[in-house]
């Protein structure tokens, strides 16, 4: 495969916190593509996260020319909420694993782990490790909680060489917080296969939704997927003929309040819990809906639009980004009626729903793919441990590539 970024020559470091999201899987992306092209990999992060990391393909750049692969994972205990103790112990372990390995960057994943680690690395003598954080969602905002977010997030934009943020707002924010390199992160979707008729068919039965429109929600239980707006707006088309079957893939902290808030309501509604076949359920759907109340770049959202599903979602974070303007019926956060509105005028027309399942199909060949994203993140790895190494006379940094300071991938 030729035109692949080459990571021969590159040694680097992941660090991520828990997680049962996306990052997970972009972490593993991205570190066991850098290895298939020679990049010499490790892996820190919690013990649970080392599920995401089982992929073991094969690549040559050219025909008998195969780059030797090495992906290693260490666990280091990284919590997905502030605990002083736990936090302290990691903060040492992960300097000593640091110092050992002593790697031309390290990529963090999320404030926390961004923040531990700036922390690890700093005063190391002779310090060669360059620092990348990605930031993969918004802080939050009020509280305690959000007092310490709001100090992992200055930690971050000082002391790490270059951030990258999944949608404009976060690298708006951190370059306001004095982030000196701010620029934005691919997070694709993993490629989905075509899928048999037959397949499709058995899925729409096991729904229960014969002669019913199928509306289609999945993502985690959390607050932050306004599965509760959804909720309240499906109580707008419960008294239609046939009534719309709302179907909720995903499980989470709320499963048992949602369930609660259904039955109340007596709507329409089906709690699939995770599930592993996604594209089937997409292909089922006459409409996909993202409540959430904030996003960076999500894969639901990029899934269908490649399986060109007309789609309603809140004009929130990096969604619009996606979609643009007419790759989906945008609504505002937070309003129930509005996505109702929405869904049901998809429902009722037709035609606007053959318009957004065309303009889908075009957003999604738009869309950055896996090999996107690693190529841009070997490129900025180079970049950034360039700036890391002594420049000698005429200017260029030992590996011999200009000093730089464009924006970060994407």
């Amino acid at each position: 495969m030729t035109g692949l970024a080459d990571g021969r020559g590159l040694t680097v470091s992941y660090v991520l916190g828990t997680t049962s999201g996306g990052t997970g899987p972009h972490v593993a992306m991205l570190a066991e593509g850098g290895a298939d092209r020679g990049a010499a990999v490790t892996v820190f992060g919690p013990a649970s996260t080392r599920r995401f990391f089982h992929d073991h393909r094969e690549f040559s750049a050219a025909p008998g020319e195969a780059l030797p692969r090495s992906c290693e994972f260490v666990p280091v205990e990284i919590a997905d909420r502030p605990r002083p103790i736990r936090d302290a112990a990691a903060l040492l372990r992960l300097r000593r694993l640091l110092a050992r390995a002593a790697p031309d960057v390290v990529h963090a994943h999320g404030l926390r782990a961004g923040a531990l680690t700036a922390l690890a690395l700093a005063g190391a003598p002779g310090r060669r490790s360059a620092l990348l954080v990605t930031v993969h969602n918004a802080p939050p905002s009020a509280g305690l909680t959000g007092g310490v977010y709001a100090v992992l997030e200055r930690i971050i934009a000082r002391r790490a060489d270059a951030v990258a943020s999944v949608s404009g707002d976060l690298a708006a924010r951190m370059r306001r917080l004095g982030a000196r390199d701010a620029g934005r992160a691919l997070v694709p979707a993993p490629a989905a296969s075509a899928l048999p008729a037959d397949a499709v068919a058995r899925v729409r039965q096991d729904l229960g939704g014969a002669g019913r429109p199928v509306v289609l929600a999945a993502g985690r239980l959390t607050a932050q997927k306004g599965f509760g707006t959804l909720l309240a707006a499906a109580a707008h088309w419960q008294r239609r003929d046939p009534v719309p079957l709302l179907v909720i893939a995903g499980d989470g902290p709320l499963a048992g309040p949602l369930h609660d808030q259904a039955r109340s309501a007596g709507l329409a509604v089906r709690f699939l819990g995770q599930r592993g076949d996604v594209p089937a359920l997409l292909a089922c759907a006459d409409v996909v809906v993202l409540a959430s109340s904030w996003e960076g770049q999500p894969l639901i959202v990029q899934e269908t639009l490649r399986a060109g599903r007309p789609l309603v979602a809140t004009r929130v974070g990096g969604v619009p980004d996606l979609t643009g303007e007419d790759g989906a019926l945008l609504v505002a956060p937070g309003d129930a009626d509005a996505l109702a509105a929405a869904v049901l005028s998809v429902l009722d027309d037709p035609e606007r729903s053959a318009r957004l399942s065309a303009a889908a199909l075009g957003r999604a060949a738009a869309l950055p793919d896996e090999a996107a994203a690693v190529d841009a993140a070997l490129a900025l790895y180079r970049r950034i441990a360039d700036r890391r190494r002594p420049v000698p006379r005429g200017g260029r940094p030992a590996g011999g590539r200009p000093a730089g300071n464009a924006a970060g991938p994407g």
